[in-house]
């Protein structure tokens, strides 16, 4: 999750939450739904409705069970158990976001589907071959060392698994506007070209079966009308706006891309 600004202590978390959601007029002692927390979790490009996106190509099933890497508060996670009722295993660096992810858990009464781990997507503590699927969104460009990463993945995956997948990729330009959402300077952000992610995804074992670049349809993507809410990534993204803002002019500018993928075992 680099790039989002502040660190923040797992009270801290908590108590910013709590704070968005009441603000937003949402009572906490009820019940509340990923759909209504969208705007609050979902921390990569497109949000909510990138999410939505890739659900609709990811192929999961109720019966999968499901790793999500890079959760941050398990927005997504949330989205899989409650749309498909599926169950998932969260992998997050931060102990910070962890606390905030069990507590969305609870708050969205799907603690009992969802099970969050602190630790890294280079050493993910699961035995060979224990997932359907593995999900991830906007976390690689924050991995220096792809091959590992990948081969983990792909370790995981029980034989004819998937890995679906959102990404940011380098464009043909050198990126040079920061700070941007997963980086506050260039020593922060490990992206690689398309053809250069395919490539280490084949060299893993992986066989594409979606793969596609999306920056012209995010570019193009309507924006919402509604009025502004307290439950945005402003609860925690530092600098927000300007971070948006370098990204999208580089994403129109060819500096970076968009991809997203369902990629199987063989």
């Amino acid at each position: 999750m680099a790039g989002l600004g502040a660190h923040y202590s797992a009270r801290d978390i908590e108590a910013r939450i709590l704070a968005a959601i009441r603000a937003a007029g949402l009572n906490p002692e009820q019940h509340l739904s990923p759909e209504e927390l969208g705007a609050l979790d979902h921390f990569h490009t497109g949000g909510l409705r990138a999410s939505l996106e890739l659900l609709e190509v990811a192929q999961i099933r109720p019966e999968d069970r499901v790793l999500d890497i890079g959760a941050g508060l398990a927005g997504p996670a949330r989205l899989l158990a409650s749309a498909l009722g599926c169950r998932v295993d969260c992998i997050e660096m931060s102990p910070d976001f962890c606390a905030g992810a069990v507590l969305l858990n609870r708050l969205t009464g799907l603690d009992d589907r969802i099970e969050v781990h602190q630790g890294s997507a280079l050493d993910l503590p699961f035995p060979d071959d224990s997932f359907d699927a593995v999900w991830m969104q906007n976390v690689g460009m924050n991995i220096a060392d792809k091959q590992q990463l990948y081969g983990e993945i792909y370790r995981v995956l029980k034989p004819g698994g998937r890995y679906a997948f959102q990404e940011m990729a380098a464009g043909e330009a050198t990126t040079s506007y920061f700070p941007l959402p997963w980086a506050t300077d260039p020593a922060d952000s490990f992206l690689v070209s398309i053809a250069e992610l395919h490539a280490v995804l084949g060299k893993n074992g992986f066989v594409a079966e979606l793969f596609e670049d999306t920056s012209d349809a995010h570019l193009n993507a309507p924006t919402a009308d509604a009025a502004p809410s307290p439950l945005t990534l402003g609860v925690f993204v530092d600098n927000l706006a300007q971070k948006a803002g370098n990204a999208r002019r580089s994403l129109q500018e060819g500096q970076i891309r968009l991809v997203r993928g369902v990629f199987r075992v063989q």
